[in-house]
């Protein structure tokens, strides 16, 4: 068994009808392991409340108390890419996430991630993302040092006081290429993106549905060659798979997406193949340090 070097954690939300034990809880919450493997991992002392005492099979139920554990998988698979800081100060890292690296422990990876990476690399050890980003897209990552500046930095996309641009390469509908060719696309080309995401089957994709619109993403054509194009997304709301789903709404599903128009079999990580969706560039005023920050990688290749 492969066992995360950091702890995970929940904090047990309050209920009206709580389960009497920490043991019930997590069998319940989390389905996909079973009861008996939480059972072992209890009686091995691998969950624990947050001040380090351990939890036994009879510690009862706590709302609003948090429990940690570690997670273990049979064996994790080792991601041969590596991530970069791109910049740092007192209370933030910005990283650059390379494509196939989970941004925290998730499924079948514990430690190959870039928040444990970047724990051992710096020594920061509560370092947190402040966002989400796709463990299938690359990019610019912000994570919060210490947890006194937490509120801080998830304020920043909490209320809009952040500017994020992604960078993605598509096939265009056979009309754009038509009109390319005759020498009628004009460049740029502007799409604004609103519809109701909803989870689909699996639960983890995303699908639009009739409705009031709860996304909202602003998409520009940028540059094209050899039938595919370059595009710059504004995703003004953060949906999980929002801009993937927009692309594929406009008929223009990003390269080498695994998920979207279809799902395809599951299958082992092929890194030459990587989406190509890239969380090119960040900017904001610090809320703090009123510095202003603006980080921008590279343009995706062709």
């Amino acid at each position: 068994m492969v066992r995360a070097t950091q702890a995970s954690s929940v904090v047990l939300p309050l209920r009206q009808h709580a389960p009497a034990t920490v043991l019930e809880f997590l069998t319940a919450q989390f389905p996909q392991i079973p009861y008996d493997v939480w059972y072992a991992r209890v009686l091995d002392g691998k969950v624990h409340w947050q001040n380090g005492d351990r939890i036994t099979l009879d510690s009862q139920y706590v709302a609003k108390q948090r429990v940690c554990y570690y997670r273990e998988v049979v064996e994790e698979p080792k991601i041969p890419l590596y991530e970069s800081i791109v910049y740092q100060d007192e209370r933030i890292i910005i990283a650059n996430k390379p494509h196939f690296l989970a941004l925290h422990p998730s499924g079948q990876y514990v430690n190959e991630c870039l928040v444990n990476r970047l724990r051992i690399k710096t020594g920061f050890e509560q370092l947190v993302p402040a966002h989400r980003l796709d463990r299938a897209t690359a990019g610019l990552v912000i994570l919060i040092k210490e947890p006194q500046y937490r509120d801080a930095y998830h304020g920043l996309f909490r209320d809009g006081a952040i500017n994020k641009t992604y960078q993605a390469l598509a096939p265009l509908t056979a009309e754009l290429r038509q009109q390319y060719a005759d020498g009628l696309l004009a460049r740029p080309v502007y799409w604004s993106v609103k519809n109701r995401l909803v989870k689909a089957e699996p639960s983890f994709l995303r699908k639009v549905i009739a409705g009031e619109a709860n996304s909202h993403s602003e998409i520009a054509l940028l540059e094209v060659c050899d039938g595919i194009g370059r595009f710059e997304l504004s995703p003004i709301t953060g949906k999980t798979h929002q801009l993937r789903v927009h692309m594929q709404s406009l008929g223009m599903s990003i390269l080498n997406d695994r998920c979207y128009p279809q799902l395809l079999p599951n299958a082992g990580d092929d890194y030459t193949h990587p989406l190509k969706l890239l969380a090119q560039r960040v900017e904001f005023t610090d809320l703090i340090s009123r510095r202003h920050i603006d980080i921008q990688l590279d343009d995706l290749k062709f």
